[in-house]
């Protein structure tokens, strides 16, 4: 069965979920051009600009900004099957992120209303294992088990808490950092990103009180972006000039903010 090659805008939008408005802002942005217009101006798309579009939609699922979406196909060496088995792979992971999320949220609001939850790890639960253990530890040699313990109390008893926000907050921001790490580490907008960062770091520490800044905490944060694999890493691999972007953007807004 062949496939149709004369869809109109409204035709195109009902049949990829998406409104005509949004098919007008990707031909004005130039993301999406209609294969031709007729006489009375009508944009028609063919074959080519629905698995364009196809394309388009998979990228925004895995949180791409428009622009970069349209530097992706635009792309010369742009190969259509390559991105198609990519995506598969993406979206396999993030649904089987998703199920471990959800899974954490109904064991977390199940314990907000029975006191359910057995124990602490199970707050961390979608993260790695032994990065949550080492990181633990090493936050109890340096500032104390009683901090660390008092840290995921508040988290467990804040009412009505939402861990999974914030786990989705911080992956979001590190999605964001990754995008601007070839920027000015104190330009204004890795600042914006780098004070969620803070403000994100303090809500998993626990901290309420808005005049206890923990700024020598923070800087001591930044140290280990570099002087730590763990934090070195992006995507479980090694990246030092992601981290050192990081360090520096994060000692900036201590010095800066902080004091």
């Amino acid at each position: 069965m062949e496939m149709k090659t004369d869809y109109g805008v409204k035709q195109l939008a009902k049949l990829a979920g998406v409104s005509v408005r949004t098919l007008h802002l990707y031909d004005k942005i130039g993301l999406l051009k209609p294969s031709v217009r007729s006489l009375a101006r009508y944009r028609q798309y063919g074959e080519k600009e629905l698995l364009r579009l196809q394309q388009v939609l998979f990228y925004k699922e895995l949180d791409f900004p428009l622009k970069e979406i349209a530097r992706i196909l635009d792309d010369p060496d742009f190969d259509l099957v390559a991105a198609l088995e990519g995506h598969k792979g993406a979206l396999l992971a993030k649904r089987e992120r998703l199920d471990t999320l959800l899974n954490t949220i109904n064991k977390t609001v199940n314990h907000l209303k029975n006191k359910t939850m057995q124990n602490y790890e199970e707050l961390y639960e979608g993260m790695p294992r032994d990065q949550v253990a080492a990181l633990r530890q090493e936050a109890i040699d340096k500032w104390g088990e009683d901090t660390v313990i008092r840290s995921e109390k508040a988290l467990l008893e804040m009412p009505k808490m939402d861990i999974e926000r914030l786990k989705a907050d911080q992956k979001d921001i590190g999605h964001q950092l990754g995008l601007l790490a070839g920027e000015d580490p104190e330009s204004e907008r890795v600042q914006e990103q780098i004070a969620r960062h803070y403000a994100n770091i303090r809500s998993f520490w626990g901290i309420a009180d808005p005049t206890d800044l923990k700024a020598a905490q923070y800087k001591g944060l930044a140290e280990l972006y570099v002087a730590d694999d763990r934090y070195m890493a992006e995507d479980g691999k090694p990246n030092p000039a992601f981290a050192a972007f990081m360090r520096k953007a994060i000692i900036y807004f201590a010095y800066n903010k902080l004091t």
